[in-house]
């Protein structure tokens, strides 16, 4: 019993350090989250942080929270969500 219970925690361990929830920001400062990460066209000029990730206070006016409640891969430019194919 002790030897699935600790295969079984590994396992969830391996998952959860495995995941790739990312914060991406743009250069307008609009920030979101993404579940998991993929690739953007480097002309987008995004930046990618890790989920933990947060802005200083000093930076609390240069950056802004996006809602990214959708599974569409894309980024946001002026303020509107732009898909990426």
């Amino acid at each position: 019993m002790n030897k699935i219970l600790l295969g079984t925690a590994a396992a969830f361990a391996f998952t959860t350090t495995a995941a790739s929830a990312k914060v991406v920001c743009n250069e307008d400062g609009d920030c979101w989250r993404v579940k998991t990460y993929r690739e953007y066209p480097a002309d987008v000029k995004l930046k990618v942080y890790d989920d933990n990730w947060k802005w200083s206070e000093s930076e609390s006016t240069k950056y802004r929270w996006r809602e990214h409640d959708h599974d569409r891969h894309g980024y946001y430019r002026s303020g509107v969500w732009v898909d990426i194919k």
